[in-house]
């Protein structure tokens, strides 16, 4: 394998597409969807798609096209793409409602005692959907396979 545009790795090339099609289509539809130009969502986490699952179904993907699906780099690779997953779609997303609730709590309490309590309020938008995973996930495998000749040359 010939050596990649990032670090020298065909492979990270290719997982860095597809993070930045999956944040990039995040900060094209907010400008659709809300009318407004949030260059946050660029970087931002939650919301359709999962680019934590593109990024890491795009690097199983590509591992097991260089490698082979029989290599131990692609067991790493597809173990850590289910952790990844699960936390996204499990344990983000709890937090992200969790944060909700605090909110509300927070924002129902200062008006009460009116008092301001805190000066901003905490991130909503951690996790994300099965669909959204599941979006981002078959988004990484397409990029890794329709990149499958780069990797390979």
């Amino acid at each position: 394998m010939k050596a990649g545009i990032l670090f020298g790795n065909r492979i990270a090339d290719v997982v860095f597409i597809a993070w930045f099609i999956a944040q990039f289509y995040k900060l094209l539809s907010c400008v659709v969807l809300e009318k407004r130009l949030d260059i946050r969502r660029m970087w931002g986490t939650g919301g359709m798609p999962s680019s934590h699952s593109s990024t890491v179904t795009s690097l199983a993907a590509a591992v097991a096209i260089v490698e082979g699906e029989k290599s131990t780099m692609f067991a790493i690779a597809l173990i850590f793409s289910g952790v990844v997953m699960y936390d996204a779609a499990g344990i983000r997303r709890a937090a992200g409602k969790q944060a909700g609730v605090l909110n509300k709590i927070v924002e129902r309490l200062a008006h009460k005692i009116e008092e301001k309590i805190h000066d901003e309020n905490l991130k909503e938008l951690l996790g994300h959907t099965p669909f959204e995973v599941l979006i981002g996930a078959i988004l990484g495998i397409v990029v890794a396979f329709l990149m499958k000749g780069y990797l390979l040359a």
